[in-house]
Parts: structure tokens; sequence; C-alpha cells
């Protein structure tokens, strides 16, 4: 549960990313829904470490936020994806994975 919690709450990261860069909305709903990403996020990353060590979870949360922005900018068109940045964002994976299997 906790894991799942750390994961999801990863994924908000991109939420707060993208209200700091939606520079087409207005300032209030900009600011609302980096407030929302940023509470829900930290807060997921605050209860999922009461269970998971600090390193590990907190490597974990920066990779899914990472990911997840990386991939929603692509599919935005904000990103653009090649061989040498999958490469990277492969060992992110990687990495995690093996600070994981390591512990």
């Amino acid at each position: 549960m906790y894991w799942t919690v750390l994961i999801s709450s990863g994924t908000f990261e991109a939420m707060w990313a993208f209200a700091l860069a939606a520079r087409h909305l207005r300032i209030v709903p900009r600011l609302t829904l980096f407030i929302i990403g940023t509470i829900v996020s930290m807060g997921g990353l605050a209860w999922g470490l009461q269970e998971v060590p600090v390193g590990s979870g907190y490597a974990v949360w920066v990779a899914v936020g990472a990911i997840t922005t990386l991939a929603l900018g692509a599919l935005r068109g904000t990103e653009r994806l090649n061989l040498v940045r999958i490469a990277c964002v492969a060992a992110i994976i990687a990495g995690v994975v093996g600070l994981q299997v390591l512990s």
C-alpha cells in the first residue's frame, strides 16, 4: 500500500511541474493546479515514507515524477524523444530497480 501511494504521488509531481509551465492559463488556475499537485505529491511522499526507507522511497518518487513529466511532455509535443533520451530514462529505471534489489 505504501509503495502504491508513493508511486502514485510521484505522478502528481508532473501536475505541479506542468502548472508552472502553463503560460496559456491565467494565474489562478495555474496556482490552483500547482497547489493541488504539490499537496498530493508531497503528502503521498510523506505518507509513503512512513514505511518505505527514505533513500529508496525518495529515489522512486523522483524517478516516477521525472519519467511522467517527460512522457506527458512527449505526448503533448513539447518534449522530443530520441534514442539518447530514451536510454537515459532506461538508466533512471535501472538505477531505481538496482537500488531496490541491493537494499
